[in-house]
């Protein structure tokens, strides 16, 4: 046994039950964004507001909640792909993985208070990509374990270092948005717009770390 192989003697799970219980939070978290849009529909019909003045007063949610869906689902896309490769669990990777699964849990009550607080409130930038900053440190987490552990899964090491640039340029341009962010106000969440860049910067983290191109 090599410094890099868990005990023999460690106990190991399924991963058929995790994998689904994972798919159904993220499913439901993705579903919750939704509900600060729908409440505030309601208080303006009660009002007598029509759709135009919705869409005016409600602007900075509807941006929020497409933003949250959208890196979500970048998320649950990454995190899906990593389970296609996991045969077994331990019970600190199962830990890890619930923290992975509390931040995205957390994302909608980032995102509601973005789009209902003040943008140029600091706290509420800090705490919004903060979050999603979170979701990508725990999935590099996951994959650093996961180098620890063979016997966990089927991944090969260059679908893991493949796997490490694209946690690794998530995590960087997250905390180019947040710097982003905080030092210059007037560019509210804009600087999330950074993440469209994933695919090369993601591209360029392998070359440094010997990844082979992408099969995806």
């Amino acid at each position: 046994m090599t410094d890099r192989e868990p005990d023999s003697t460690e106990t190991l799970y399924g991963a058929e039950r995790a994998k689904a219980f994972i798919d159904a939070v993220v499913a439901i978290a993705m579903t919750l964004l939704i509900l600060p849009l729908m409440e505030s529909v309601s208080e303006s019909a009660n009002r007598g507001d029509g759709a135009t003045s919705w869409v005016a007063e409600h602007s900075d949610q509807l941006v929020a909640f497409v933003l949250s869906f959208v890196i979500i689902a970048m998320f649950w896309m990454g995190h899906h792909r990593l389970f296609t490769k996991i045969e077994k669990l331990t019970p600190a990777f199962l830990w890890i993985t619930m923290a992975w699964v509390l931040s995205i849990v957390w994302l909608p009550v980032a995102t509601a208070m973005s789009g209902a607080m003040s943008s140029d409130d600091l706290l509420v930038r800090t705490i919004y990509i903060g979050s999603m900053l979170l979701t990508s440190v725990l999935s590099l987490c996951s994959r650093l374990y996961m180098r620890g552990h063979p016997r966990m899964h089927s991944l090969d090491a260059d679908g893991l270092r493949r796997g490490l640039a694209m946690d690794i340029s998530m995590i960087a341009l997250f905390s180019l948005s947040l710097v982003l962010a905080a030092a210059i106000p007037a560019l509210s969440y804009y600087p999330l717009f950074l993440m469209l860049l994933t695919g090369p910067v993601e591209r360029l983290f392998g070359r440094m770390l010997g990844a082979g191109p992408s099969r995806r």
